[in-house]
């Protein structure tokens, strides 16, 4: 098979890169750009550890193939918080939200989709959000714990900014 050159960008970056067809978003990050925070635990879409945000929605990068990509705006869990620990990171380190550390990428880009979306989801919402993503560790409680105490802290943040200068 040829390659064809994939152009996108990721985590604010552009990136241009040489993949196979049948390549899957999930190994062009981890094997081409080194991406490895974004992980691969089924390998069949059901365990959710391998979601990223693709043009602003949380897909599974094992079931998306690369080239579908083309164009596209990706953010892994690289890209979150370029300097510092995004909200959601620092909540799943303080409440135990990880035990192994494997689905927890998977878990903070959902979470981050839902806090997006709804930055004052119910537990109830919180868990149908995340009912894609799996957990052999943890138990589920504290991931819930976690998300919910980055929802308080976001909104806490967001309502601190200033408002906007009028021009």
């Amino acid at each position: 098979m040829s390659k064809r050159l994939l152009k996108f960008v990721v985590n604010g970056r552009q990136a241009e890169v040489a993949v196979e067809p049948h390549h899957t978003l999930a190994s062009v990050l981890r094997n081409e750009l080194n991406l490895t925070g974004t992980k691969v635990g089924c390998d069949m879409g059901t365990c959710g550890c391998c979601t990223v945000h693709i043009d602003g929605k949380a897909k599974l990068s094992c079931l998306t193939l690369a080239l579908e990509c083309q164009g596209a705006q990706v953010r892994t869990i690289e890209g979150l918080n370029e300097y510092e620990m995004h909200p959601l990171q620092r909540a799943f380190a303080e409440c135990g939200g990880s035990q192994c550390g494997y689905c927890t990428p998977g878990f903070i880009m959902k979470s981050c989709e839902l806090l997006e979306q709804n930055p004052d989801p119910s537990r109830q919402e919180i868990k149908e959000a995340l009912a894609g993503n799996l957990c052999r560790c943890t138990g589920f409680m504290k991931i819930y714990d976690a998300v919910e105490q980055a929802a308080g802290e976001l909104r806490k943040k967001n309502t601190q900014q200033p408002a906007p200068a009028k021009v």
